[in-house]
Order: structure tokens, then C-alpha cells, then sequence
């Protein structure tokens, strides 16, 4: 009976031990919501920008980010657990997403009264890609040249 217990329990053990390996050596998936998102950046937008833009505002903002982001491929179209396969090297400046969430501002409902707060809110929101997950380390300078 001693046996048998010891038996189950070295089995367990042995299942749960590798069970946890296995999930140790796995990236927790980044889940984006978008509600989350809207409060995490008005709460990190300066006190200006956040007397400026409404919360509806800040949602078409980021979903306009989300949009540029899959429109030059750093958006996968679907959820997957594997890595994200870039083939081409991909450059990011925050000044072109800027110039894009104003361009896009202007053609949609949101009445940006400073362009400043359209900075704000992308370094805002990549803060939010950065406390979810969602975000690799740079690139170094040499590798893009």
C-alpha cells in the first residue's frame, strides 16, 4: 500500500515537473484589449492631453495606431501560439505613426487642438504594448544599416 502512494505520487510529481518545465519555457501570450488600453493610456497622458481628448477620441487614436501597425506588417492577422515571422526588416519612427494618427485625426472624429497630443498618446500606447508583453527589444543601430 506504502508502495503504491509512493508510486502515484512519484508519477504525479514527474507529470507536474515536466508540465512546468514545458510552461516555463513558453512566452505568455500578449492579449490586447482595448478597453484596457483606452484607461491605461488616458491615465498616462499629461494633464493637458487628458483635458483635450475624451476617451472616445483616445479609443479612435489607438485603433488607428493598430491599424498602421498592421498595415506594415507588425500586426499578425490572427492570434497564434508561435513565434511572429518577419521577413523583411521593418523600421518604426515614431515620427511617421504620429504623421499617420494626425492624418487620420483630421479625416475621423477627433479634433486634435495640439499635435502634441497625438506624441502623447503613441508613446502612451507603446508603454501599454510594453506592460502587456507585446513589445521585443530594439534592434540595435547596426543592424538596420
Amino acid at each position: 500500500m506504502v508502495v503504491a502512494a509512493l508510486l502515484v505520487f512519484a508519477i504525479a510529481a514527474g507529470t507536474i515537473g515536466r508540465e512546468a518545465h514545458r510552461l516555463d519555457a513558453i512566452a505568455p501570450r500578449a492579449v490586447y484589449q482595448l478597453d484596457e488600453a483606452v484607461d491605461f493610456v488616458a491615465d498616462r497622458l499629461p494633464e493637458a492631453s487628458q483635458a483635450r481628448l475624451t476617451p472616445a477620441e483616445v479609443q479612435t487614436l489607438l485603433v488607428a495606431h493598430l491599424r498602421w501597425m498592421h498595415d506594415n506588417g507588425l500586426q499578425p492577422d490572427k492570434a497564434v501560439d508561435a513565434k511572429q515571422v518577419i521577413d523583411d526588416d521593418v523600421v518604426v519612427t515614431e515620427d511617421a505613426l504620429v504623421a499617420y494618427l494626425l492624418a487620420e485625426a483630421e479625416a475621423g472624429d477627433v479634433d486634435l487642438l495640439d499635435d502634441v497630443d497625438a506624441v502623447n498618446v503613441v508613446e502612451a500606447h507603446l508603454a501599454y504594448f510594453e506592460a502587456i508583453g507585446a513589445v521585443g527589444p530594439q534592434a540595435p543601430l547596426d543592424d538596420l544599416l
